[in-house]
């Protein structure tokens, strides 16, 4: 199964707080959706992981690309294919 992971880095801390609640409700909505595999924070703080169960690599540059924290810079990404070994 091919997904795509988003590996994102804090580069605002607090821009990042502020929004922090509707980074949660839009991931909330993919989830809810069955586009997001998983996801969480980083226990050092430095950002999170996100892991889409998407179609193409174009659906998850949007996705990630109108995530709050992406489009308001509290935030930076980097977004890869991946291959799971657990089907």
């Amino acid at each position: 199964m091919i997904l795509y992971a988003a590996i994102l880095k804090t580069i605002d801390p607090k821009k990042d707080a502020e929004i922090l609640e509707e980074h949660k409700a839009y991931l909330q909505k993919y989830i809810d959706e069955g586009k997001i595999y998983a996801k969480g924070p980083f226990t050092d703080h430095s950002g999170g992981l996100i892991i889409y169960k998407v179609e193409t690599l174009e659906e998850a540059k949007n996705l990630i690309e109108n995530d709050p924290v992406i489009r308001d810079s509290s935030r930076e990404y980097t977004l890869k294919e991946w291959r799971s070994n657990i089907e």
